[in-house]
């Protein structure tokens, strides 16, 4: 029997890896693409605002199996779209929500509670 190729993880393996991705890191960013090659508007946005005032947090490039992502991380956060920021193991939220802390002053303070 054939498999697609680059069929990605199961749902079991993208969660644990989800779960642990969160746990170990201070902060995180699950995002479609990676950091030097964004694959949408709103990754790219999330990662130049956490770039402004972060110089170390993970990123996890969700398209090798974005269905699987997209579950384990609605799981998570309650909220469906990539991509998603944690800090500290909290959801913090995607682009839109970094963009408007970032516009009241209080994405640096967020993004370094950690």
């Amino acid at each position: 029997m054939d498999f697609p190729p680059n069929q990605g993880l199961d749902q079991e393996e993208v969660t644990e890896r989800v779960e642990e991705t969160i746990e170990e890191n201070e902060v995180v960013l699950f995002m479609k693409g990676t950091e030097l090659m964004p694959q949408c508007g709103y990754s790219r946005k999330a990662l130049g605002l956490i770039d402004h005032h972060r110089d170390e947090y993970e990123t996890v490039d969700v398209l090798e199996s974005l269905d699987e992502y997209r579950q384990a991380l609605s799981e998570h956060s309650d909220w469906e779209t990539i991509p998603q920021t944690f800090v500290d193991g909290e959801f913090v939220g995607g682009s839109d929500i970094l963009e408007e802390l970032e516009e009241r002053g209080e994405l640096a303070e967020t993004l370094n509670a950690a």
